[in-house]
């Protein structure tokens, strides 16, 4: 059983979550508004969180930002608007994944389980790694898996929780094509309900920070069609 807290002002949709939730055996923590979730946060230590974009006060996002600041609980926006700007602005602040209303509860109650059983297998995997050495370096990355830091060449790059875990699973499969539904699968957890966007806006936000330009990625490759690549290639011939 999870514990999850669930900040959502609309009365109807809140109970609606919550009975599904707590169908699926969860215990589920309700608030209304984001004041009480950032100050209740610490004390509950939720495995989950589920925050909606429009709130009264502080808006989700800015709930987003500032949970991300003091943990990497996973969470998940609920949102009444489709905009690319507003999806890509959630996962930017640290959001795992988002959901656009109206959703299903069957959809949502997948959702929840796929981050929850990602983030326990996420535990188990920096469980068994040693204390030390637990290093992973590809061309001018090294990656410290037990302590989740990142350096290109000698400058550290901060990382937010999905992108650390997306880069690390590229990192160990560099040079080869990892298809996007095996990403979604092996990074996000999910089965049958993975978002290519998602992906793509974390595959965005590695190249914002890895990339000598952005714009022009050489290290992150996209295969049109297929999914993504973390190569080496380009930056060894340059440097030749």
């Amino acid at each position: 059983m999870a514990r999850i807290m669930l900040v959502e002002d609309d009365e109807t949709l809140q109970l609606t979550i919550r009975y599904n939730l707590e169908r699926a055996g969860h215990e589920v923590i309700a608030l209304s508004d984001g004041e009480a979730a950032l100050q209740q946060s610490p004390a509950l230590q939720p495995d989950l969180v589920i925050l909606d974009v429009m709130l009264p006060g502080l808006d989700g996002f800015e709930v987003c930002r500032r949970l991300r600041e003091q943990s990497t609980v996973p969470i998940l926006i609920l949102t009444a608007r489709d905009d690319e700007i507003d999806r890509v602005l959630g996962l930017e602040l640290g959001a795992d994944d988002y959901l656009t209303k109206p959703f299903s509860m069957r959809e949502l109650v997948a959702r929840v389980k796929a981050l929850l059983r990602r983030r326990e297998l996420l535990v188990r995997e920096l469980a068994r790694e040693p204390a030390a050495g637990a290093i992973v370096t590809v061309g001018p990355l090294r990656i410290d898996l037990s302590q989740r830091r990142v350096w290109r060449g000698s400058h550290e790059v901060t990382l937010k929780p999905r992108e650390f875990d997306l880069l690390v699973y590229l990192a160990r499969h560099h040079e080869r094509v990892c298809r996007s539904e095996e990403i979604l699968r092996a990074v996000w957890g999910y089965e049958s309900y993975g978002d290519h966007r998602t992906l793509a806006v974390h595959v965005h936000g590695l190249r914002e920070k890895l990339e000598d330009d952005p714009r022009q990625p050489r290290l992150i490759e996209t295969v049109r069609g297929v999914g993504y690549r973390l190569t080496v290639r380009h930056v060894q011939a340059m440097a030749r």
